[in-house]
């Protein structure tokens, strides 16, 4: 059996199983890849004979692995900057993992976990240290691919933070057209805000890349010193990419049309590529009739203070239908 075949089957299964289940097969395979791909990183710490694992991370990547960690048995130490979500924050405890808060941003905190790491002897997870991570990151190549049928979008709009993901995702583009699953390649969109966008600014200056600070909402992607900048320079580039970056206001506008046209929510870093695609239509940078992937990395309710920013307070009320309509009413909203 080719290697076409034997992936084919294990996505025919999986439909196989999403409609005996109720569920659609891409709900199933979005689970499936994700708890495989978790499972195998902790399977690799294993097998280098580590009982303990750590990171730095902003809060998502660490919230996947305090999680897949706790059900293998491992201990976890996380480092994290003190401006991480509390619903971030509040994950990694309930997964049990050793949270530290640093005092300090997302570079000072990388550097106090490698510190941490180098001591210690702790099994490294951290990005552009672990050379698993873009192996891992690529599956979001192969979602895509399989969801759309093989048929490539013209482009594939991304959040960049350590560029990682991205990075990822291109390699696993490449993997699929190096062995006949797609017969074409998608241009990638890299998406960050102006308040920390080291990458795109090295795109766009066409100069190597520069520390920035970090003053952005979007947290999980205020990086300033990215570690796999190099990689996902060279995505961005071999793609014949276009950097966007927008600012924090466009990507709370951005996180409620998502949520009030596709039922879709994203917290603010996870929302940033769908704010880039559209500002590139805006700015003609987009073909008219091209066909677009926007990946959303990160779900809204683990940052729903900026939720509330973006969306604003519901209406409070006595429990009387009068003030209701009156409520309303100032808000230029009917019950009709």
């Amino acid at each position: 059996m080719s290697i076409r075949e034997n992936y084919l089957e294990i996505c025919q299964n999986i439909a196989d199983a999403a409609k005996q289940a109720g569920r659609r097969a891409e709900d199933i395979t979005l689970v499936a890849v994700s708890k495989f791909v978790d499972e195998e990183r902790i399977r690799l710490a294993h097998e280098a004979g580590a009982k303990i694992i750590a990171c730095s991370s902003t809060g998502n990547a660490a919230s996947s692995l305090a999680g897949n960690a706790a059900a293998a048995g491992f201990k976890t130490y996380i480092f994290v900057p003190e401006r991480a979500p509390k619903g971030k924050v509040a994950q990694l405890m309930i997964f049990g993992a050793n949270v530290i808060s640093v005092k300090g941003n997302y570079e000072e905190t990388f550097k106090m976990s490698a510190e941490a790491i180098e001591k210690y002897g702790w099994y490294n997870r951290n990005a552009a240290i672990n050379p698993y991570l873009s192996e891992g990151k690529k599956t979001v190549a192969l979602e895509i691919a399989e969801q759309l049928n093989w048929e490539m979008p013209d482009y594939l709009a991304i959040s960049v933070g350590d560029g990682c993901t991205i990075a990822g995702v291109w390699k696993g583009f490449k993997d699929l057209y190096a062995i006949g699953f797609i017969d074409k390649l998608p241009r990638l969109i890299s998406a960050q805000s102006y308040g920390c966008y080291p990458i795109n600014r090295a795109i766009q200056e066409n100069k190597p890349w520069e520390p920035m600070e970090e003053n952005t909402i979007a947290d999980s992607i205020s990086v300033g010193v990215p570690r796999n900048a190099d990689k996902a320079l060279a995505a961005i580039r071999e793609s014949n990419g276009i950097a966007v970056c927008v600012t924090d206001e466009e990507i709370l506008a951005a996180q409620r049309l998502l949520g009030r046209t596709c039922g879709v929510f994203g917290e603010p870093a996870g929302v940033t590529g769908a704010a880039a695609l559209k500002k590139a239509c805006q700015e003609g940078l987009i073909e008219k009739d091209a066909t677009v992937v926007s990946v959303v990395t990160g779900n809204g309710l683990k940052d729903v203070a900026n939720a509330i920013k973006s969306a604003g307070e519901p209406l409070h009320i006595e429990p009387d239908l009068e003030l209701m309509v009156k409520g309303f009413a100032e808000r230029g909203v009917t019950v009709e």
